[in-house]
């Protein structure tokens, strides 16, 4: 890879074509796309962004998915049904990270994906132009891996923003980015598919699949159709050797702005869900059923009082459709019901005991961070906790222990972080179970824990996060 990468070192512009690309040049008569006016109208606001970290073993966030300025590229392989690649543990002396962005308003915001910038000390944005602005994070979301930067500038080249859902595969696509640091390079495709379900961790994400070869620095870019207009955002790829293979993945733009509109207004993203466990249907199932074809999805399990429970759905049966549109297999709904605003009602066709009815379900509000809304909003954002270290905490109620899935004994769960906690990465919904050596089982303990806590210190906490223990050191800076 180094070696390739050195190869590339000289080239500023790259303009790659797909297998598909290289049969219609061979075919006599038939025009190839030009991309020359859309690389020249919108490139300019394509941007560079640039995260840096004081230790570089904070570097890159949860995802491997960064193109480090210092030093040689890691060898690891981007993220791909939620499994990390092996990575080379850098010196802890600091650095910067790489990602690409686009201006979607004129007067500065723009967007990126969140593991650009996740857990960055700091982030810059380098514009065409070379003029370097610090950026603020207006707000990220790590399902959706959006994130909103702003700059304090106006009068910017912004992209045109189209519709992802009228994407095909075969359709051709532009990407414009920063593979291995080469600023502003241009690579096309065609779109492979479209819906693409990448496991359960990214399951709400309807992912475009192209051929355009993308590489590490490319993620956070804009994917252009042929008219011009962002239709997504570059975000991972599969690959053995951290190089593009053909296997290219993107955010659908309808997706991303709904949520950098949210990012905007209200500081988090809503996303819709009825409360359902679902399956695939498979060929077993729809013999036992008497189906005549193997699709659909299989409802498996029903969360008490949820809306799909409260609707009359039952365990057993198979959603067919959703507000008319017929599901074919069970990667459809998640990213359905997702998109769909809290409070709004679907209509869910489904088959039950060979018969098919439609029933109404009005779609709550998914939980954030693990933690449900309807407790977030009784619990105070300061009070209980730990000013310095920028958490509030409270006791856990059973209710808790069964929203959190947590069947430990102790601890307290986090209820709002600011500040150094947010830096540290601790979220709502984390229980912490230790302050040092101390295991701590009240919010009177955890503050008696915390009261002698000052500026400059750094306070290791024994976290549960998901199910899995976890020490994490939360810093306090020095006034």
């Amino acid at each position: 890879m180094l070696k390739r990468a050195r190869q590339f070192a000289a080239v500023f512009v790259l303009l790659c074509f797909s297998g598909a690309g290289a049969a219609l040049a061979a075919a006599p008569g038939v025009a190839l796309p030009d991309f020359t006016s859309i690389v020249q109208k919108y490139g300019p606001a394509v941007v560079n962004v640039v995260a840096h970290y004081n230790h570089a073993s904070e570097m890159g966030g949860d995802d491997p998915d960064q193109q480090q300025t210092q030093g040689p590229p890691i060898p690891d392989i981007f993220r791909f049904f939620g499994m990390p690649g092996p990575r080379m543990q850098p010196p802890d002396r600091g650095g910067e990270s790489l990602g690409s962005g686009f201006i979607i308003s004129s007067d500065g915001y723009i967007l990126t994906n969140r593991h650009v910038i996740a857990n960055a000390d700091s982030v810059k944005v380098r514009l065409t132009n070379h003029r370097i602005y610090p950026a603020k994070v207006v707000g990220e979301d790590k399902v959706y891996d959006i994130a909103l930067l702003k700059i304090d500038a106006t009068n910017l080249p912004t992209v045109a923003i189209g519709n992802s859902d009228d994407l095909k595969p075969g359709q051709w696509v532009v990407a414009i980015g920063s593979p291995f640091a080469l600023d502003h390079s241009v690579s096309a495709g065609i779109v492979s598919y479209v819906g693409r379900s990448l496991g359960s961790d990214q399951a709400a994400v309807p992912f475009i699949q192209t051929d355009v070869p993308i590489n590490r620095g490319n993620s956070g870019g804009p994917l252009f159709n042929l008219a011009g207009q962002v239709v997504g955002i570059n975000s991972q790829i599969f690959s053995t050797d951290g190089g593009a293979m053909g296997l290219s993945f993107s955010i659908p733009i309808d997706l991303a702005m709904s949520a950098a509109n949210q990012l905007k207004t209200k500081g988090y993203v809503s996303r819709g869900m009825i409360g359902v466990t679902i399956q695939p249907v498979t060929e077993g199932i729809a013999k036992s059923k008497g189906l005549k074809e193997a699709q659909g999805a299989l409802i498996a399990q029903l969360q008490p009082d949820g809306p799909a429970a409260k609707a009359g759905l039952q365990v057993g049966d198979v959603i067919t459709a959703i507000n008319g549109h017929e599901v074919y297999e069970s990667a459809q709904i998640p990213p359905i019901v997702a998109m769909t605003a809290p409070g709004t009602d679907i209509n869910v066709g489904i088959l039950r005991d060979g018969k098919s009815r439609t029933i109404k379900v009005k779609v709550a509000e998914m939980p954030r961070n693990g933690l449900s809304q309807e407790l977030l909003a009784n619990v105070p954002a300061a009070g209980s906790g730990s000013k310095l270290l920028g958490l509030a905490v409270q006791d856990i109620t059973p209710s808790m222990r069964q929203q959190l899935g947590y069947s430990g004994k102790g601890g307290v769960v986090i209820t709002n972080v600011q500040g150094p906690a947010a830096q540290a990465n601790l979220s709502p919904g984390d229980v912490i179970l230790r302050v040092g050596n101390k295991p701590v089982n009240s919010v009177a303990e955890f503050s008696r824990e915390t009261a002698n806590v000052k500026p400059g210190s750094t306070v290791l906490l024994l976290v549960s996060h998901q199910g899995q223990n976890l020490f994490i050191a939360v810093s306090v800076p020095e006034k």
